[in-house]
């Protein structure tokens, strides 16, 4: 709910929710911490008294709606920002959520020594799992997020309240009895122990954070399939904490694999360009059987319940470590996306080590090292196909580099007797321009901008004048500058000044563009929202990360933002061309309630070698515009209103009725 809401800020990148959720394992850990301090150093009564003050503490930062004064006011990674903003906002309630489990776990164990307080853990995890199930299905489609900010508050101060209640009466029924007397003279866990629980969460926390980074890159960053990713994430902690006879090596082991197997092949299929309905079922169910594998054998070397607060802060840190590594270290130390192979390795060696250092009672020895040296093999000739797949896949690029926003890749196809020579920019596994190498031919327009696609029309239009002003949000490889000419005006709006470099040393559209073409960074709306009206000729909508759509640009909201900055006849250009998403009737719906004609431009691009089929829409305030001739040609049509698609707003989207 959060993430949803300050997504649109931060220029509605997929690393945005890789933030919320390394914030989300950070707190935890806090929180377990806390708990473990409270449980080992504080007296039962005055825990109770600590807590329900802390309880009553959090009610005033209800409600949990985020003010907009967190929106960024300057170009650079977020992540510190965001991280600031959830402290803030969220900050002492999830806290405070976070030690429900332990600290209830220890009271529990307390009071009730012949109970088996780790199933409390997996209860806890089956209302983790409800919640997040309801939300993309029962929340998210009939409630705005404003609405479900106040409504999880109150559904919060009720929480507080009954924590409150319970934590008084069970310290009222323990006395003085702590849980560490309870349980006198347990052995205490050895360091090899202590460092499985922190290495077995790290590698499932950091393939949760991996497989959802890799998903929403390459479809949306959208609470859908956040919900997929952590939700079977959450499932194998039920499973394996609710009995451990649930999880048996003589199933997962083998299932790990086959899906190591399966998900290393499909990582690189057809240049990492899965379908939806294959890879989103693909690596869910691979990020379940590793996690089934790395929960499972946690949950098998969990401690006497005297250690309990201390086996919980341990694998809070594994989580947290396996989200700091692929949220925060990962784009400053690598170029490429190298974590959900790297972490797809980890996981069989991790299971090898376990089989070494804490194989537990084996009826059969010889079976046992078999099964060892059949994980060894598995990490070796995973490691090893990942390590040459990757590296063939690398060397097609001319340049790799990464940040925040995203990996950006310079791919070039040499000059033959046939065909002319071209340089491609790609994010993720998406073009995002091209530019032919021939000196003569360097400035013609390519890929999405033939003179038949929506943009050419619409340029070819507005050019019948002289002197026309064009706005472009998405510089990608600068291909819309080769329509600038003497005299013209072209505004480029870009969030990643990676991008921007990349365009200016690896093409050369921005350095040939004779017209005046300044380039304002930062996320396109809020530039924007700062700007007086720009009075242009024509708006072009194509902010694309990887093939992941920033929404927030797609709101009503914002379409009428983007008309205060266009002439009365002016035309707003919106690319549309998506694989999995169906984003023509979103334009139509806006343009409707705006009181705007649309209309839809389909160009399969085979005039040319170098141009690519592509959908635009175009919207005007004026209707006349389309009865011009370079809107008359087939391929062209109205946009067709679906009465029931309920229009997207700043408070409102909905990304599962448009899925194609």
């Amino acid at each position: 709910m959060i993430g949803k809401m300050i997504l649109p800020w931060f220029g509605g990148s997929a690393s945005v929710w890789n933030a919320c959720l390394l914030f989300f394992q950070v707190a935890l850990l806090a929180g377990y911490c806390y708990a473990h301090v409270l449980n080992r150093y504080v007296r039962p009564r005055r825990q109770a008294v600590v807590h329900v003050a802390l309880l009553l503490l959090s009610l005033a930062v209800l409600p949990v709606i985020p003010s907009a004064g967190w929106k960024p006011e300057h170009v650079g990674d977020p992540s510190g920002r965001i991280l600031l903003l959830l402290t803030a906002t969220i900050g002492l309630p999830y806290l405070l959520l976070s030690t429900t489990g332990p600290l209830l776990q220890a009271w529990y164990a307390a009071t009730h020594p012949k109970g088996a307080p780790y199933r409390l853990y997996a209860l806890s995890n089956v209302g983790s799992l409800l919640a997040l199930f309801s939300f993309p299905v029962l929340i998210e489609p009939w409630f705005t997020t404003r609405v479900q900010g106040w409504g999880w508050s109150g559904v919060y101060a009720a929480f507080v309240l009954l924590c409150g209640l319970v934590a008084w009466r069970t310290m009222r029924a323990m006395g003085y009895m702590w849980v560490r007397d309870a349980f006198a003279g347990a052995p205490a866990p050895d360091w090899k122990l202590y460092l499985l629980w922190i290495a077995l969460p790290a590698c499932a926390s950091g393939l949760l954070v991996s497989f959802t980074n890799h998903l929403s890159q390459n479809v949306a960053p959208i609470p859908f399939l956040w919900v997929v990713t952590l939700g079977v994430y959450l499932l194998s902690f039920i499973v394996c904490f609710e009995r451990e006879a649930w999880y048996r090596r003589v199933v997962f082991l083998p299932l790990l694999a086959l899906v190591c197997g399966g998900a290393a092949y499909c990582l690189y299929y057809d240049q990492g360009n899965l379908k939806i309905r294959i890879a989103v079922p693909v690596f869910a169910f691979t990020l379940f059987v590793c996690c089934m594998v790395c929960h499972g054998e946690l949950a098998r070397l969990k401690p006497n319940p005297r250690y309990l607060t201390s086996f919980y802060l341990m694998l809070s840190l594994g989580g947290a470590l396996g989200g700091l590594f692929v949220a925060v270290a990962s784009p400053h130390i690598f170029n490429t996306y190298i974590e959900p192979p790297l972490l797809l390795t980890s996981c069989p060696a991790l299971a090898a080590i376990v089989l070494w250092v804490m194989p537990g009672e084996w009826k059969r020895r010889w079976l046992l090292i078999t099964v060892r040296i059949l994980m060894i093999v598995l990490t070796v000739a995973v490691g090893e196909y990942l390590l040459y797949t990757k590296h063939q896949d690398d060397l097609r690029f001319k340049m790799s580099v990464r940040n925040f926003y995203g990996v950006l890749r310079v791919y070039e196809v040499e000059s033959t007797e046939d065909e002319v020579g071209e340089r491609e920019l790609v994010c993720g596994t998406i073009s995002h321009g091209t530019q032919l190498t021939d000196p003569d031919m360097r400035r013609l327009p390519t890929s999405y901008y033939g003179p038949w696609s929506g943009m050419g029309r619409a340029m070819k239009y507005i050019q019948q004048h002289a002197g026309a002003r064009v706005g472009v949000v998405g510089l990608g490889a600068g291909v819309s500058a080769a329509f600038g000419r003497q005299g013209d005006f072209f505004e480029f709006y870009e969030i990643n000044p990676q991008d921007y470099a990349v365009a200016m040393t690896w093409f050369s559209f921005l350095k040939d563009c004779p017209a005046e073409h300044p380039v304002q960074f930062g996320d396109a709306r809020l530039t924007m929202e700062r700007q007086p009206a720009q009075q242009l000729d024509l708006l072009a909508l194509d902010a694309f990360a990887s093939d992941s759509i920033p929404v927030h640009l797609l709101t009503r909201e914002a379409f009428a933002l983007y008309f205060r900055h266009l002439k009365p006849g002016g035309i707003l250009a919106v690319h549309v061309s998506n694989r999995y998403l169906n984003l023509t009737p979103i334009v139509g719906r806006n343009a409707r309630d705006l009181g705007k004609a649309a209309v839809l431009v389909v160009d399969d691009g085979e005039e040319e070698a170098y141009l690519t089929g592509s959908d635009w829409v175009l919207v005007t305030a004026d209707p006349a515009v389309f009865g011009h001739p370079e809107f008359q040609a087939s391929g062209i049509e109205r946009v067709k209103h679906r009465p029931e698609l309920r229009p997207w707003t700043d408070d409102y989207s909905n990304l599962f009725q448009i899925l194609k």
